[in-house]
């Protein structure tokens, strides 16, 4: 077990005090409330990203963004977080986006600065997370020359942006930026690129503010059609075997609230996908866990055999339905969805309602007090057969046979004591399930993942947002030794610029989750998967989260678990790395092998629950 020696603490030691503790800004003249003023473009773009509200930005300055950066300097109501590479300010504004539902800014310059945005804008556009990402561009007379750090990333963005813009004209500054935020925050949320050339930015224009939107054509539904709702409620009242699927929606629509009001009011069992881990309290007795590839036994079992789903802001992904042919044969769908595009694309619904998911919950809540009053189904023999399945398959772990120390254990230590305030974010991969797994989420936004585009590298710098945007919570990263290599880096923004984090390191010395696969379908081939963490400690993860500036935790037995975590805890002055030396052959179960249904779901490895007996 190795620890650094403590340290006086930085004068930036945690993100709510180091605005404070800064040089005093040069003083300017307050944006303006309606009347025009002469501006460069770049002292546009930073007065609208006052004017809009933002708070922190995340980026690294290049060629043609610079002009942005010098009003930059200026501003008192902008705080800039320098990070070490750009994919670092897109997860970081992820991070911030989620924690606290907040839009999240990132900023880079033109070509490569930009480029190194595409994963970050891909992972915010599957999980549907608001962020504005601002990029410089080269000169407008340049464009489509081939210039120096010139690349069309309005272009490569298209298909993984909800929307993006390349401005032309600095007059059109606030209004892009107004426009940008509004599409970012409304409807289905999602990633906005603002692309400016640097003459834009150089160029001198007016400013007013608030600029008029122009949006011709988007006006997204939030107001549920009330026939729709009240057919979801007979349906409700009449099903025999009913679940809630609740998805990642109902935490962006700020909905925890109703969804236990309508589940306490049907007594319906609920399922939490792994972007909804939070969103209902797993404390609660008719919360069944997280359904899906590996999801536990009676929250895929209870949606097999359903004989009514009703989809609460999901998706019906691969990861949750297996085989689409075979997933819940039995089972009337109604889905519920700020995007009508997601609305029947994987399952047909019965009940479509499109509309934010508070609202529809607040209609649908109203219909089925006004529905029970025909009767209502008993679901006595259903929740028998649920609770069945919980004593029976319940979610666990076996200790590694070797003695080596158990991950899953590690990770339950820290959600038992970190606690259900805290905020959690991890990679991708096994550690990701675990944290998912054997973490008790009582609160929304508490979880944050890559969960639809599984970004290995996404741990650090979205728990370095979340703690900007959060500086009051503890943040944990869990990560795997593989994606913590990949993005390590930003803990050396977090040293500098005053985020405490604290990072779990869930060292098996392997690229877990493609180790497990080898294990189970290529007959132990283990191909390119050993990162030499163990047999060389290359890298020592001590000595490295020394360099960059954080303390440093080693432990590898079960007895000093819970002292480590405690220790890790204690710390504040500056970020803290973990190294959890761990078992490499712990495997992640239950599981749903790809390409299969979800009858095949194996609770362990050679036990397979037959839900097809009764």
């Amino acid at each position: 077990m190795t620890s650094a020696p403590s340290r006086p603490t930085p004068a930036a030691a945690n993100p709510g005090t180091a605005a404070a503790t800064a040089q005093p800004a040069r003083p300017k003249p307050a944006p303006p409330t309606g009347t025009p003023v002469r501006v460069t473009g770049a002292q546009s773009l930073v007065r609208s990203l006052e004017a809009v509200g933002v708070e922190i930005v995340f980026g690294i300055p290049g060629g043609t963004i610079l002009p942005a950066y010098d009003p930059l300097l200026d501003s008192t109501k902008l705080r800039h977080v320098l990070v070490r590479h750009e994919q670092g300010a897109g997860h970081a504004a992820t991070g911030y986006a989620q924690a606290t539902g907040k839009v999240g800014v990132c900023m880079a310059t033109s070509g490569p600065g930009a480029t190194n945005l595409v994963t970050p804008l891909a992972d915010a556009n599957m999980d549907s997370v608001p962020i504005v990402a601002i990029t410089g561009q080269q000169t407008r007379g340049l464009i489509g020359t081939d210039a120096f750090q010139e690349a069309d990333i309005c272009g490569i963005t298209l298909p993984i942006t909800k929307h993006n813009f390349l401005v032309t004209d600095p007059a059109d500054i606030p209004r892009t930026i107004a426009e940008a935020f509004h599409l970012a925050r409304t409807g289905r949320p999602g990633p906005v690129l603002v692309d400016i050339p640097k003459d834009v930015l150089q160029e001198t224009t007016s400013f007013s503010w608030p600029p008029e939107l122009r949006l011709p054509g988007y006006r997204p539904t939030t107001r549920p059609h009330g026939k729709q709702v009240r057919e979801a409620a007979k349906l409700l009242c009449a099903a025999k075997r009913p679940v809630l699927y609740v998805g990642g929606g109902v935490i962006k629509a700020d909905a925890s609230a109703k969804l236990l009001e309508l589940a306490e009011l049907t007594g319906i069992p609920v399922v939490t996908t792994l972007m909804a881990r939070g969103a209902f309290p797993d404390s609660h007795r008719q919360h069944l866990g997280m359904p899906g590839m590996h999801g536990t036994v009676p929250a895929v079992g209870a949606m097999q055999r359903s004989d009514l789903l009703v989809a609460l802001g999901a998706r019906f992904d691969d990861r949750v339905t297996g085989v689409l042919d075979s997933f819940a044969p039995d089972a009337a769908i109604v889905h519920a969805d700020i995007d009508p595009a997601e609305i029947s694309k994987n399952r047909r619904a019965d009940v479509p309602i499109v509309g934010d998911c508070k609202e529809i919950l607040v209609e649908l809540i109203a219909a089925v007090k006004a529905e029970r009053a025909n009767g209502v189904a008993d679901i006595t023999a259903w929740w028998a057969l649920l609770d069945e399945w919980r004593g029976t398959f319940p979610l666990g772990y076996e200790w590694p046979s070797d003695g080596t120390l158990s991950p899953q254990y590690v990770i339950e230590r820290i959600g038992a004591i970190a606690g259900p305030e805290a905020v959690y974010t991890a990679g991708v991969g096994q550690h990701q399930m675990w944290a998912a797994q054997h973490v008790r989420y009582e609160n929304p936004r508490t979880w944050l993942n890559s969960g639809g585009l599984g970004t290995m590298g996404y741990a650090v710098p979205a728990a370095m947002g979340a703690k900007f945007g959060r500086p009051e919570a503890v943040v944990w990263a869990i990560d795997g030794d593989g994606c913590f290599q990949m993005t390590n880096q930003e803990l050396a923004t977090c040293a500098i610029e005053g985020a405490p984090i604290k990072v779990a390191v869930i060292n098996n010395g392997n690229l877990g989750m493609v180790r497990q696969w080898q294990n189970l379908f290529y007959s132990e081939r283990y191909s390119q998967t050993d990162l030499g963490t163990h047999k060389h400690r290359i890298p020592d993860f001590t000595l490295l989260a020394e360099a960059l500036g954080c303390a440093g935790l080693r432990c590898e037995t079960r007895d000093d678990v819970d002292s480590v975590i405690h220790r890790a805890m204690a710390i504040n002055d500056r970020p803290v790395v973990v190294d959890f030396v761990v078992g490499k052959d712990a495997q992640v179960w239950p599981m749903v092998a790809a390409g299969t249904g979800n009858d095949h779901i194996m609770a362990a490895r050679g036990i397979r629950p037959l839900f097809d007996e009764a």
